[in-house]
């Protein structure tokens, strides 16, 4: 009797489109590996559903907020229904990118100056030396992510506009120039390093992530075998020191032009990484040799409560 899975997807975060892509990706793959499948577009009644469906196992593809934040996991342990990924502390934890940074560094992980404000507070000087990042502290594929340039006289004006849509708990962090890098981690062992290098964007917005072409991404990243090492011992350690469980993945700067050594920087960890057919992770997984089909199936085997 093959087990019966849930795949929820869909929501209302701004992640919205991204988790429909995710989910259904993943909702063919796993009926092609024998399971049966039903496909939720999570609305409010989320709860009735699943009390009524009784899955084996949800199979989690929501991004943002309510998908990937410990509240869907929270109802997911109330109800007694084993999910993937993360559980209901870790997801809290890394969606709060400034809470993440404190822990992240707590274990040993070197991460960027950061400093925590509400927008509304947000100076007319600038709040440190540019260049800097000011992003929202709760949000995922870069929403309402502002990079400040070293020429630019004022702080970005749309913080504080009422077209602001991501809260009002800003972080500002020192840019780090240089190269985009990525690590997965599948149950605690570190997957291949990749090098996200944005196609025709400034950096890797939301366009570069998903849209097809959008970033090039070279794996294994052309690195030194000393540096390539480092990031996968340290996306090991941020998913540990996070208490992630299933797959993760952590994202760094590395700057090989202004220093001898070169800087190499934390920046956060997703636990709800993509599972579109350009994202990230799953090219990882072919790269260390698990096809979709059976990185989906170690997944849904590797579900549980209490995470």
């Amino acid at each position: 009797m093959s087990k019966h899975v849930a795949v929820l997807m869909g929501g209302f975060s701004s992640e919205r489109p991204v988790s429909l892509s995710s989910g259904t990706a993943c909702a063919d793959a796993l009926e092609a590996q024998g399971y049966r499948v039903t496909r939720l577009d999570v609305a409010r009644d989320i709860a009735t559903v699943l009390s009524e469906l009784k899955p084996d196992v949800v199979f989690n593809a929501l991004h943002g907020p309510f998908g990937e934040d410990g509240t869907i996991q929270g109802l997911l342990e109330y109800l007694q229904i084993p999910y993937t990924h993360s559980g209901v502390l870790a997801s809290a934890l890394a969606m709060d990118k400034a809470q993440a940074k404190l822990v992240a560094k707590a274990a040993g992980v070197p991460v960027a100056e950061a400093q925590v404000m509400d927008r509304h507070d947000f100076p007319s000087e600038h709040p440190m030396k540019p260049p800097y990042v000011v992003k929202p502290v709760s949000e995922g594929s870069s929403f309402g992510v502002v990079i400040v340039r070293p020429e630019q006289s004022h702080p970005p004006q749309v913080i504080t506009s009422s077209e602001w849509r991501y809260g009002n708990r800003i972080m500002v962090e020192r840019y780090i120039a240089g190269r985009e890098l990525t690590c997965g981690v599948m149950g605690g062992v570190a997957l291949g390093v990749t090098e996200v290098i944005p196609q025709g964007h400034g950096f890797y917005d939301y366009d570069s992530k998903y849209a097809k072409g959008g970033s090039q991404h070279v794996i294994p990243a052309q690195l030194s075998p000393n540096i390539y090492q480092t990031i996968q011992e340290l996306a090991v350690k941020a998913h540990q020191a996070i208490g992630c469980r299933g797959v993760s993945r952590s994202d760094f700067r590395f700057d090989d032009q202004t220093t001898e050594d070169g800087e190499l920087v934390w920046l956060e960890i997703n636990t709800q990484p993509g599972m579109t057919p350009t994202s990230l992770v799953p090219e990882m997984a072919a790269h260390a040799g698990h096809s979709f089909g059976d990185f989906l199936q170690w997944m849904v085997e590797d579900a549980s409560c209490l995470r």
